[in-house]
């Protein structure tokens, strides 16, 4: 049984971190969100920073007021802690429903929290005695962040109540609501104060976050700010004084800082070399409360002097559940073999069951949360039944098993996992080529940490991209961390100049610099660089440069798809400056990149397919890496270099589900034939089913066939008319969604191309009707060039120009 969490709630970020999906509409393939994104192209931040967590450690640390017990969520219940004895004590039994961020009354005798069904999010208020639940607040879909007056006569929450999040106040004798800040930006974390004038709240803007203190008159005075402040909860002190927040370092830390609301230009950083979350005071104002990951990365509870010091842990000696408990052990195994897995586990209720120690995350394509199990783990869960879903990949289909679980025992469940596929056994090994290890998200991983997930996801080459969160390099200081053993890990580089389109450097030497440029970027925004030189810098250092999520619209070449190409796509592609491109990938449209794909295979850019999932791996909201891939087929032992060779070779396809095997006659992709009739073999292997197969020549479909129904393995062949130049390649895909262990919004797989005659040819009638769709694009490109204003662009423009004579004599 799974559980579903709400996705990504919010309004654009502004341009700047809009990425190249800025323009997206309700046609756009990224992946489902589970709530209205309010015309956001990109609400990963949203999703992945502001909206609550799963844990089985502890969240949301609320001190009670008088000082003798800390609130806080758990495994998706509201918990009080009694600081005397260390026992925990569950309130809530919020059944399918996640329970967070709980606040307390005045007088301690309830407990606001926000309740997630995955659909929409509101605010319970409890009984904190007994758990009673006694008033809800629902205003829209989503209500976050509640915190009474001190008065304990109102309570203020974060709402969409009209259209995007603001602040709200609801008067707990009437019952009315009341927009209290309302502006086109995110409002959320409200913290009244003692005067019960004034408020405090987080001002998420995407290019500079704040937090603000709104006064009686309306004027505003900002306390803090940033680029990008992530995890950001300000909090209030109990005499109105001071606010404390966590804000993010550049070494992929976060510290605590103080602020005194009558100085606020002069802060004063509390912690260093840590990772402090969701800070909150205790009621005399002595102690600051926090959490923070541990090695197992669970999250835990610390505590820190207001004067600062040494920070303490605070130990949890019992839990007390309030019910009978006992535990399931799960086994995955392969042909009698314990493998290590991807699970999901609810108990009978649909609550989701976690692991302690071990890291969880939330699939919003299906509504999962998940975690990695090498082969055999226990999860305490309420006694009962329990439903367990395993996958191992893309190779196995989902099994679902159930069991029940005695009070106080223990009940094995054993589940036998069958791929469809031995990859390696036939030479082929698996890679993400983009996805990131930190962004800002809850936890600070390590490489190591990546290990788990890539052997649960079976995935063999994983190249973690360093990126830039606006004025921070994210993981810079693990340059030159390598992993040569399988699974293997190599650091690469996100190039991420929002205007010109993001590229990826992999297998480089050194970093490339500067990591952003163009219009709306900070500092490198009106000088002449262009992608072509991180392409060239790849290439120049041995490795390869792919363009990552370009094309976002299923119709890219339609009347209003031509925006979503990335602007310099075309001129590197073009003058022979690019290696591969992202056919597949969680963020954008298969379909409508292959089709920018095919024709600039059709004007002979022989450009290799990658794949990568553009998952941020320290989210909890976020998908598994490696459910968007590529394989490769290298020639003798497996290693990173021979690997990397292949892919640069185009001996490869992407998939988000399917694996095919394709040859024309006995050559494979990368490949070359001659023209005149050939005789072609497909071998399918799915987890999942799908409805259709193609086979394309220069773009056009030569075959059709039904896809499969079901999972297994399917051989196709047939013959084929192969003109004079150009290539062919296979398809497989489906127009709907779906099911595990696929994430993407639909299953799809492309080979790399089979060249006719030589690797780069091209058939004069697709390369005239290729190049004149790519003109139109260019020309659309160029006109965006208007953004630089008078900003003096000589080297850009000029490539630009040599395209386009390029183009025009393809065209004719």
């Amino acid at each position: 049984m799974s559980l579903n969490i709400p996705g990504p709630i919010g309004r654009s970020l502004v341009a700047a971190l809009a990425l190249t999906l800025a323009a997206a509409t309700a046609l756009d393939a990224q992946w489902t969100n589970r709530y209205p994104r309010w015309g956001s192209g990109h609400h990963v931040y949203v999703e992945g920073f502001e909206f609550p967590s799963l844990d089985a450690g502890v969240l949301d640390p609320a001190p009670s007021p008088d000082g003798r017990s800390i609130a806080f969520s758990s495994r998706g219940w509201i918990w009080v802690l009694d600081l005397a004895s260390g026992v925990a004590r569950r309130v809530t039994r919020g059944a399918a429903a996640i329970d967070s961020r709980p606040a307390w009354s005045p007088d301690g005798a309830s407990i606001a929290f926000v309740r997630d069904d995955t659909r929409r999010t509101w605010v319970v208020v409890a009984d904190a005695a007994t758990g009673r639940e006694l008033s809800t607040v629902e205003n829209g879909p989503v209500v976050l962040d509640p915190a009474f007056s001190r008065d304990g006569s109102r309570l203020f929450y974060s709402s969409s109540g009209q259209g995007d999040l603001d602040i709200w106040s609801r008067d707990l004798a009437t019952g009315a609501d009341t927009r209290v800040i309302g502006q086109p930006r995110l409002q959320l974390r409200p913290q009244p104060h003692p005067d019960g004038e004034r408020l405090v709240y987080l001002l998420k803007a995407g290019e500079d976050d704040e937090v603000r203190v709104r006064n009686a008159d309306g004027s505003e005075v900002t306390l803090l700010s940033g680029g990008l402040l992530s995890q950001t909860r300000p909090a209030l002190s109990p005499n109105g004084r001071f606010v404390v927040a966590q804000r993010p370092t550049h070494d992929g830390t976060w510290e605590l800082v103080l602020v005194e609301l009558a100085r606020p230009s002069l802060p004063v950083v509390l912690t260093h070399d840590h990772t402090p979350q969701t800070p909150a005071w205790s009621a005399d104002g002595e102690w600051i409360w926090f959490v923070e990951s541990d090695a197992g990365r669970n999250l835990r509870l610390r505590r820190i002097a207001f004067g600062g010091g040494p920070i303490r842990d605070v130990a949890i000696t019992r839990w007390d559940y309030g019910e009978p408990m006992g535990t399931v052990r799960v086994r995955t195994r392969i042909a009698g073999t314990e493998v290590a897995a991807r699970l999901n586990a609810a108990d009978a209720v649909g609550h989701p069951a976690v692991p302690e120690p071990g890291q969880v995350w939330f699939d919003g394509q299906h509504g999962r949360v998940f975690f990695y199990s090498p082969g055999d783990i226990e999860l305490v869960v309420p006694a009962g039944a329990v439903t367990v879903t395993a996958v191992r990949g893309l190779t196995t289909p989902a099994v679902t098993a159930t069991t029940t679980v005695a009070a106080g025992g223990t009940q094995e469940l054993v589940i036998d996992l069958e791929p469809v596929w031995d990859a390696q056994a036939n030479g082929w090994y698996s890679g993400d080529h983009h996805f990131h290890l930190n962004y800002g998200g809850q936890h600070a991983l390590a490489p190591d940490d990546l290990v788990p997930m890539m052997r649960g996801e079976d995935l063999d080459v994983g190249t973690p991209l360093l990126a830039s969160l606006n004025n921070r390099f994210e993981d810079q200081h693990l340059w030159g961390w390598s992993r040569d053993e399988p699974p293997i890990i190599r650091f690469a580089q996100e190039i991420r100049p929002h205007f010109h389109g993001h590229t990826s450097l992999i297998g480089i030497d050194s970093l490339f610099w500067p990591w952003v440029w163009g219009p709306g970027n900070p500092i490198y925004n009106a000088e002449d660089i262009s992608n072509s030189d991180a392409l060239r810098h790849a290439r120049a250092d041995g490795g390869m440069a792919s363009y990552v999520h370009p094309v976002f619209r299923p119709d890219p070449f339609g009347d209003d798809g031509l925006g979503s190409i990335p602007l310099e796509l075309i001129p590197d592609a073009v003058l022979g400056d690019l290696d591969a491109i992202d056919v597949a990938c969680l963020w954008t449209s298969e379909l409508g990149t292959a089709e920018v794909w095919y024709r600039l295979l059709n004007v002979g850019a022989a450009i290799v397919p990658s794949a990568g999932t553009d998952v941020m791996t320290n989210f909890f909201r976020t998908m598994a890496v490696g459910t968007t891939r590529v394989y490769a087929r290298p020639d003798g032992p497996f290693t990173f270099d021979s690997y990397l060779a292949a892919l640069k070779a185009g001996r490869s396809f992407v998939t988000t589900g399917p694996m095919i095997e394709f040859a024309v006659g006995d050559v494979g992709p990368g490949g070359v034939v001659d023209a005149g009739s050939a005789s072609w073999s497909l071998d399918v292997h799915t987890p999942v089913p799908f409805a259709r197969v193609e086979v394309l020549v220069n773009g056009s479909v030569a075959w059709s066939g039904e896809g499969m129904a079901a999972p297994g393995s399917r051989t196709y062949s047939g013959t084929v008319d192969l003109p004079a130049g150009g290539w062919v390649a296979v398809r497989t895909y489906s127009e709907t969604g779906a099911e595990w262990p696929v994430m993407n919004t639909i299953p799809f797989a492309h080979t790399a191309p089979v060249w006719i005659g030589s690797v780069g040819s091209t058939e004069p009638a697709a390369a005239r009707a290729a190049a004149a769709d790519l003109l139109r694009a260019l020309d659309n490109a160029e006109e965006r060039l208007q953004r630089y204003g008078d900003a003096d662009i000589p080297r850009i423009r000029e490539r630009f120009e040599r395209a386009r004579v390029r183009l025009v004599g393809i065209a004719g």
